[in-house]
């Protein structure tokens, strides 16, 4: 049963991962994805039989404790802060049981289960960045804007996932390049440790369907990253920027060779 479960892990998830047994019908799920601060995901997979029998993914209270690390108690539970945490706790599933994060492990879909609750515990990690996200908004502003100017409004689709293979955009990409001659080409806006460790599990399960789709990455800071969440992401994305303000100019020769050519561009290279 547990190399079973491990396999579906690996396959939903990626492949560096391991599940280490704790005890009776206990097993700790070890991970390459960490917080911000790089202290890793605390993961439990667990029996649980306090409503019906089941297998549950647990954080067993680890993920409030190391936001109170940064922030007061109290401003979890009010203003937008609990809005950010209430909204991915019902997106992916997760239910809160005085104050441990869990998920209940569905018709033995243990890698669906896995992915969802590392989605969410990613994204609740990120209210400690309430204090810069006027500045991220005016990055992914800004990305989008140079993107709308650069890529003709056919050859792109902004919030794109794969229709089929994902219908609920798990796998959720910034903006999708689609030149009708070249590979299709993923774009991602990277701000926090936490979308770029979301933006390589995109890419791995990309990779895993044999998509065939190129991948650009745009920092925000790429010095803000940590070592281990960008090391991660550096093998599996093909190019990536620093930054936008110091690569305008190399990121838009890297996209127009991604594109067909224009009327204008070959009129000029036929001159």
């Amino acid at each position: 049963m547990i190399d079973t479960i491990e396999r579906d892990f690996r396959e939903k998830v990626c492949e560096s991962l391991r599940l280490v047994p704790e005890g009776y019908e206990r097993f700790r799920v070890f991970t390459p994805f960490a917080l911000d601060d790089g202290d890793h995901l605390s993961i439990i997979l667990k029996h649980d039989d306090s409503d019906g029998d089941r297998w549950v993914l647990s954080d067993e209270g680890h993920t409030y404790m190391h936001l109170t690390y940064d922030l007061e108690e109290r401003s979890l539970s009010s203003g937008t802060r609990q809005k950010i945490i209430g909204k991915a706790l019902t997106v992916h599933g997760l239910q809160d049981r005085n104050g441990e994060l869990l998920i209940p492990v569905e018709q033995g879909r243990y890698g669906d289960a896995l992915y969802s609750f590392i989605q969410a515990l990613l994204r609740i990690s990120d209210v400690t960045l309430l204090s810069r996200e006027r500045v991220h908004a005016a990055f992914v502003e800004d990305l989008k804007a140079f993107l709308v100017d650069h890529i003709p409004e056919r050859h792109r689709t902004f919030d794109w996932h794969h229709p089929r293979l994902d219908p609920d955009g798990t796998y959720s990409v910034d903006c999708y390049i689609n030149s009708d001659v070249k590979q299709p080409t993923a774009v991602f806006g990277l701000i926090t440790d936490a979308k770029v460790s979301v933006a390589t599990i995109s890419l791995m399960k990309f990779e895993q369907w044999g998509l065939g789709i190129r991948s650009i990455g745009v920092f925000e800071d790429q010095e803000s990253i940590s070592r281990s969440a960008l090391a991660r992401f550096t093998d599996v994305c093909d190019r990536m920027f620093s930054s936008l303000a110091a690569n305008r100019d190399r990121l838009e020769a890297h996209i127009s060779e991604l594109l067909p050519p224009s009327p204008e561009r070959g009129s000029q290279a036929a001159s």
